[in-house]
């Protein structure tokens, strides 16, 4: 058995790999222990697996015949994994020296811990000589009362520069699926990522399960990695604006017992419509119409999650999760003026 497994799902992304590939096997050593480093192919049909084969020779490749999006790609490349530990990894980032070793010594020593995640930083900013979180991830990801994830160094479009403020390891409510550090007995043992997912949110359905079961996840802002982001759909694509709503609404169906469930979507009855006006105002009526496409096959395909619900609620032994605001971040955010995560209590 491996100690660790480092897996990066990749799909049309020569250039990404042959660009940010060689940090990882450089830096990815861990004091006991071996490191595997794989790449498993969501059925490319660029020069992605003949470029692996001529330049990263020593590199595992898991071989897709199709596109299984992120959630159910990783699922099936993970059965053929055998580690303590495994790391999803997007194709578009660079790892530090020594980015393995602290997280990997804090998850040896605290066994209740099942997943954390590096500070992730801006690639894009660091070539133009500065240090600013990324977005999807930054120091440690949260959500709201309403299921608005944000994060340490990032709240919905205001991503901070890294000044050391969010250098503690701290307890968090998701880690991001761009560099997500977790046990594999605990990956299984709470179903995995759900594949049905296909993409996006995907990280955070995964991490709730955990949490809600009593398993701690945090950020170690002592290992850095830098991602590129939003590598395969622009932050304006309406697929992604699909996925994002659709997903986060099952996420909350799956997770959340009657009550809250019931008043959280009675709020986003309307905050859903004020999203997709403040789409058509700024003239991007695609993804004001596709929101409701989202709305309406969230309606029409939630009870097929009802199994998976009802293990939810029977599994649940941490409620409520310390980790989940127990505010509005909209609210904080556009009326309160707070645009740093600093500026927040998240237990207020």
């Amino acid at each position: 058995m491996k100690k660790v497994s480092i897996v990066i799902l990749n799909w049309n992304g020569e250039e990404m790999l042959r660009s940010f590939l060689p940090s990882v096997c450089k830096n990815s050593e861990v004091e006991q222990g071996d490191v595997e480093i794989c790449v498993a192919d969501n059925g490319s049909t660029d020069g992605s697996l003949s470029m692996l084969e001529k330049e990263f020779p020593s590199v595992r490749q898991i071989v897709f015949d199709k596109n299984y999006g992120f959630a159910e790609g990783y699922n099936k490349a993970l059965q053929l994994i055998n580690a303590e530990y495994v790391v999803l990894l997007n194709s578009d980032v660079e790892v530090t020296v020594g980015w393995l070793r602290p997280m990997v010594k804090y998850l040896d020593s605290h066994p209740n811990v099942a997943a954390c995640q590096p500070k992730i930083l801006s690639q894009l900013a660091h070539e133009q000589g500065k240090e600013v979180f990324e977005y999807a991830g930054a120091s440690g990801g949260y959500i709201d009362e309403y299921g608005y994830p944000f994060c340490r160094g990032r709240i919905f479009n205001t991503v901070e520069e890294d000044h050391g403020q969010y250098n503690t390891t701290a307890m968090i409510f998701w880690a991001s699926g761009a560099s997500l550090f977790v046990r594999l007995s605990d990956y299984w043992a709470v179903g995995g990522l759900d594949g049905r997912f296909f993409a996006h949110m995907e990280e955070i359905d995964f991490c709730w399960r955990l949490r809600s079961r009593g398993k701690g996840i945090v950020c170690i802002p002592e290992s850095v990695v830098y991602h590129v982001g939003a590598a395969t759909l622009k932050k304006e694509n309406p697929k992604k604006t699909y996925l994002n709503f659709r997903n986060n609404l099952l996420m909350l169906y799956k997770n959340l017992d009657n009550f809250e469930l019931h008043k959280v979507l009675c709020f986003r009855w309307f905050a859903d419509r004020l999203a997709a006006l403040v789409f058509f105002l700024k003239g991007h009526t695609d993804n004001a119409s596709i929101l409701f496409d989202a709305r309406r096959d969230f309606y029409k395909t939630r009870y097929g999650y009802a199994s998976e619900r009802a293990k939810n609620m029977i599994s649940m032994v941490d409620e409520p999760i310390p980790e989940q605001a127990k505010f509005s971040i909209l609210f904080k955010y556009y009326i309160g003026r707070k645009k740093r995560f600093s500026q927040l209590k998240i237990n207020s």
